[in-house]
């Protein structure tokens, strides 16, 4: 079981692509009447470019520097279910702020599960340039330590949305700060 003590009232998902983030959050957010954010779709928006044009223009460099603008946007929130990207909460300066405004929980899931939900990963910059399922393998252990740090790990591999969904509230047992099914005020939106 999680603490709500020591965290606001967001829920972070964390984790690797393709472990479910965005799928699992919409279903969370929905159960729990809070807004679902995607910090990837916040910067592509705001950026007017996709992920993969951003890393093409800005590199990976210029990629993370607005992630972290956009993970400091995101924590004046309230009452949401943020998926991060996947290398998000591998900084350690969008990790403790995250974890300052609610539960982080890390999603995970085996490499070959991973190359069968993403496919080839050609629109995965972070995928670009190798073996996919090495390049995958490679990044799973370079960023693993850094997804142990989150408030929980929740293995996705052979979980349906639904049962990640059971589990991650089953995780936060004493519920959220307010009523799941109650009408809660939305997060005040970051652009």
């Amino acid at each position: 079981m999680i603490s709500r003590a020591t965290h606001g009232s967001n829920i972070i998902l964390g984790g690797f692509m393709g472990t479910g983030k965005s799928s699992v959050g919409k279903r969370l957010a929905e159960r729990l009447g809070y807004e679902f954010v995607d910090l990837d779709d916040l910067i592509e928006a705001e950026a007017r470019l996709t992920i993969g044009q951003i890393f093409a223009a800005r590199g990976e460099t210029g990629f993370r520097a607005m992630e972290r603008e956009m993970v400091t946007r995101v924590s004046a929130r309230e009452r949401c279910v943020i998926a991060t990207g996947g290398g998000a909460i591998v900084e350690p300066r969008n990790l403790e702020l995250l974890r300052s405004i609610g539960v982080v929980i890390a999603l995970t899931a085996t490499a070959d599960v991973i190359l069968s939900r993403i496919g080839s990963g050609g629109d995965r910059p972070m995928l670009w340039g190798a073996d996919t399922r090495q390049r995958i393998v490679d990044l799973l252990a370079k960023r693993t330590p850094a997804y142990a740090k989150a408030d929980a790990l929740v293995d996705t591999s052979a979980r349906s949305v639904d049962e990640v969904v059971e589990h991650i509230l089953t995780l936060l047992a004493d519920g959220p700060p307010d009523v799941p099914g109650r009408m809660t005020p939305r997060c005040r939106p970051c652009l």
